[in-house]
């Protein structure tokens, strides 16, 4: 199968490269980003061993077209996408915190309250809420942006006492968080989904708070299937998901979770398959729009030379 597993370009006035868990980024001229989205999949903070195909090209686009729909927030990034796996945008200096903003109790949040967790990152969480029960109102729940290994919860105190972020800039940023995800839940509404939680990161260009990398994709987010939300929680049914939740749930069933001594399940052609499937999927839903796959045969040397091109107009 036609998959992006890796790439190692070497791009006219190219200063460094990083190699992340699914994106290869590429720093040119100091101050320019190519942030290729590989078809590489992680879980449990582990890169599974195939690549899936279309799944970069799905993350890539989803995230241009949020972007797109919430530069009038605050400025983001991106100046172009000249491929569908890939962006060119502009470097900054990240904050190293990651704005987790949750509107349900689900995932890591579920989890902590069943444990009989009552704070999380430092936000105290009512009585008596069930797993996927909406929330008063949207909470900030940060995480450190671990350089390996696992992000750490932490609190907004805990931030601004430790220097990782001056008290005025992380007001800004609690404020872009809660405005992202207002605009997120709407566009979800119109598509038929609940936007339950996701994660926003932020950098600063010349003083100015931008939004980085990508937001509102399946990997960064979780959506609920609005239709039949609320009978599934009366009857204290699981809800349907758009997430990477399913992927998560193969290899729990297949006795992987990341922990030590774990073997990752073989990850055959059916599987493969019908991961990237899903993702298609998730693209069309999230969207409303019919995915358009993108031309086969090279696909890296596709990507290169359509970035090689871009970058000549824009450095």
């Amino acid at each position: 199968m036609n998959a992006i597993k890796e790439t190692n370009f070497n791009f006219d006035k190219q200063t460094a490269f990083y190699k992340g868990k699914v994106r290869d980024v590429y720093t040119i001229a100091d101050d320019y980003l190519v942030m290729v989205a590989s078809d590489r999949i992680s879980a449990f903070d582990v890169v599974l061993p195939r690549a899936i195909p279309y799944k970069g090209q799905v993350l890539n686009q989803i995230a241009a077209k949020f972007l797109e729909a919430t530069k009038d927030i605050l400025p983001n990034w991106v100046i172009a996408v000249p491929d569908p796996s890939a962006t060119i945008g502009v470097k900054c200096e990240p904050f190293k915190v990651e704005m987790v903003i949750r509107g349900y109790l689900a995932g890591h949040a579920a989890r902590t309250y069943k444990e009989g967790g009552r704070v999380l990152c430092g936000v105290t969480l009512p009585e008596g809420l069930k797993e996927n029960d909406k929330l008063p109102q949207p909470i900030i729940t940060p995480t450190t942006k671990a350089a390996v290994g696992h992000d750490e919860d932490i609190s907004r105190e805990e931030i601004i006492a430790q220097g990782i972020v001056s008290e005025a800039d992380y007001a800004e940023l609690e404020k872009y968080a809660h405005q992202l995800f207002q605009r997120g839940t709407e566009i979800a509404k119109e598509r038929g989904l609940i936007l339950v939680d996701t994660k926003y990161e932020f950098g600063k260009r010349n003083g100015e708070i931008y939004l980085m990398d990508e937001i509102h994709t399946p990997d960064s987010s979780r959506y609920f299937y609005a239709e039949g939300y609320a009978e599934r929680q009366a009857n204290g049914e699981p809800q349907r998901q758009l997430s990477k939740e399913f992927v998560r749930q193969w290899l729990i069933e297949n006795g992987f979770q990341g922990k030590d001594g774990q073997q990752v399940p073989e990850m055959t052609d059916a599987i493969v398959e019908s991961i990237s499937a899903r993702y298609i999927e998730l693209y069309e839903h999230i969207t409303g729009e019919k995915f358009q796959y993108a031309a086969e045969g090279e696909i890296v040397a596709r990507v290169e030379q359509n970035v090689a091109a871009a970058l000549k107009e824009i450095v």
